[in-house]
């Protein structure tokens, strides 16, 4: 079975993870895509050795869950070895292999998210960030911020929630992420900090002012099913460039862990896609995540 060569191109820094105005510590934060193509190598070729051994497709299906679940576990090894990232909140090693359960869900902040802005300083009278430079990080969330209340509007949501209805390949609808803004907006930044808290972290420094806006997961039981869905795309034997693409969106849409589940999804699709279609996998955008929360599905070609 062909595997195509994956190399740290094939993975494109996410914005949210260049948090610095300083091209040299930009440089830096880009490195970790030769991490991302050595796990993904390994990955494509455990998959391609499963895959040689599978007698039908219910066994392809296992073989790519066994190979997200080891993705999974060289996340959290990895998040164990690196400590935390510069300029990151409370970091927590556990979490990157911490499930995401039922009556759980995992927030990001989109907008002006000012502690993203380099030399930020906290102001009390404001629940805000203030000052500091722009980085890459701060531009992402602001326009995906914008074009989240762009899409409140395309769609004529009157209220401060959009419920994101995922169609499935079986004709199905099943609900995926929110996009929270106003008093929706306001529910979650109170439940962010009443949950860290209750970790006993210091709380009193999470951003709550602003108009905050928020992408909001999933009930682990749709995102078992999507994440489901995905496995059974990505395992057909006859693999399109399209089922492909639709499964990397479903894949983002049910995320796994508490953290990394955006570097596992990259990582586990292109290692797929080395396998499944060698020389014709599409290219990794990157600002996946972001497009795949706010967005919406992109329709199927006829």
């Amino acid at each position: 079975m062909a595997i195509a060569p994956i190399t740290s191109r094939d993975f494109p820094t996410s914005p949210l993870a260049l948090r610095f105005a300083d091209p040299a510590r930009q440089v830096r934060a880009r490195a970790f895509a030769a991490e991302q193509a050595s796990a993904a190598t390994e990955a494509a070729g455990l998959l391609a050795r499963m895959w040689r051994a599978a007698a039908d497709r219910s066994a392809r299906v296992a073989a790519l869950a066994a190979v997200h679940a080891h993705l999974v576990d060289w996340r959290y090894r990895l998040a164990v070895s690196m400590g935390p990232p510069p300029g990151g909140v409370a970091f927590d090693p556990e979490r990157f292999r911490t499930p995401i359960r039922e009556g759980d869900t995992n927030y990001d902040r989109l907008g002006d998210v000012g502690r993203l802005r380099e030399g930020a300083r906290w102001d009390q009278a404001t629940h805000s960030y203030t000052g500091g430079r722009a980085t890459p990080a701060w531009e992402a969330m602001l326009r995906y911020g914008r074009l989240a209340e762009l899409r409140f509007a395309a769609e004529g949501v009157r209220g401060d929630t959009l419920q994101n209805r995922v169609l499935l390949p079986d004709g199905r609808r099943i609900a995926g992420n929110r996009l929270l803004r106003g008093e929706a907006a306001r529910r979650a930044d109170a439940e962010l900090v009443a949950r860290t808290a209750a970790r006993g972290l210091d709380a009193s420094r999470l951003e709550t002012g602003g108009r905050p806006v928020y992408t909001a997961t999933p009930a682990p039981r749709d995102s078992a099913v999507l994440h489901s869905a995905a496995l059974g795309l990505l395992a057909r034997p006859r693999l399109t460039v399209q089922d492909y693409l639709s499964a990397r969106y479903l894949l983002f849409q049910a995320p796994q862990t508490k953290k990394g589940s955006d570097a596992v999804t990259r990582t586990f699709v292109v290692a797929v896609g080395a396998v499944a279609l060698p020389g014709a996998r599409p290219a990794l955008p990157e600002d996946v995540d972001l497009r795949c929360y706010v967005l919406g599905q992109p329709r199927r070609r006829r």
